[in-house]
């Protein structure tokens, strides 16, 4: 039976508000899930929450309150003052869950034979990184890796824009260094987006093992990458802004490998 909270005083909801920083969920060794659908799919990923809070008046679902306190959670019915103290979304839909922390190692990864990969190099916006998570998804890429990373896997703006995805994608971070150690240890190929470079993005071979490396948002990726890179890309442009919104560019360059690796692709 869940417990109910009233008060932003409680020491539990205070717990749960120490974990919008990024040094409460490391201390902590947790992160956040926010949705119903996000928490779902987390589930069906093999999550097991620590704690479920929820407020029946946004939204309810008896079930998935009853399958979460079956993994053994601990679960709190909260005010709707009070959960949306303490949710993200302006709209929330009820559901609010205390995970541990994604495990984000590069020594966990498990790479197929002919692995795709993608690396983001120090994305700060959570909703980027988020948005990159939804196309690694969707293209069945065996593994997102942030470079010298900003925001934390953990941050729950990340598992919102992903739509969950966080849970479905298997995903590190490193120092840039230690990622091209990495990639260079199974002899895959570096691809490089940047704008100073003649080479269309279609024009290379995506089929042999490959890492697609992307920069943030401002600059792009720094000297090293340019400088290690098998291959330099560019994605045209034919307006007045001279580059793509990261998350857009890593889809584009992501979807030609695909394509490259897909017998009778068809994009739908």
């Amino acid at each position: 039976m869940s417990v109910e909270l009233t008060s932003t005083a409680n020491p539990r909801v205070r717990e749960l508000l120490a974990l919008r920083t990024r040094r409460g969920r490391r201390a902590g060794g947790v992160t956040i899930v926010e949705g119903r659908d996000e928490l779902g799919l987390a589930l069906d990923a093999g999550t097991r929450p620590l704690s479920l809070f929820h407020c029946p008046e946004l939204g309810d679902d008896p079930a998935l309150v009853a399958r979460v306190a079956a993994l053994g959670a601990e679960t709190f019915r909260l005010s709707r003052r009070v959960f949306e103290r303490v949710a993200y979304r302006q709209s929330p839909d009820g559901f609010l869950a205390v995970i541990p922390a994604v495990e984000t190692g590069l020594d966990r990864l498990r790479l197929p034979a002919n692995p795709l990969v993608l690396v983001c190099e120090a994305v700060e916006k959570p909703g980027n990184l988020g948005a990159m998570l939804r196309t690694a998804d969707a293209a069945g890429l065996d593994a997102v890796i942030a470079a010298d990373p900003i925001a934390d896997w953990g941050n729950p703006n990340i598992v919102r824009a992903s739509k969950g995805t966080l849970f479905s994608v298997p995903v590190a971070e490193a120092s840039a260094a230690d990622t091209l150690a990495f990639l260079r240890e199974r002899s895959i190929a570096v691809v490089v987006t940047t704008p100073d470079t003649d080479t269309v993005y279609s024009a290379v071979d995506y089929r042999p093992p490959t890492a697609i490396v992307v920069g943030t948002e401002n600059t792009g990726v720094t000297a090293r990458w340019l400088e290690e890179a098998d291959h330099l890309v560019r994605i045209p442009m034919r307006g007045r802004v001279d580059s793509l919104n990261v998350a857009t560019s890593a889809a584009l360059v992501v979807y030609e490998a695909l394509r490259q690796r897909t017998k009778n692709f068809t994009a739908t």
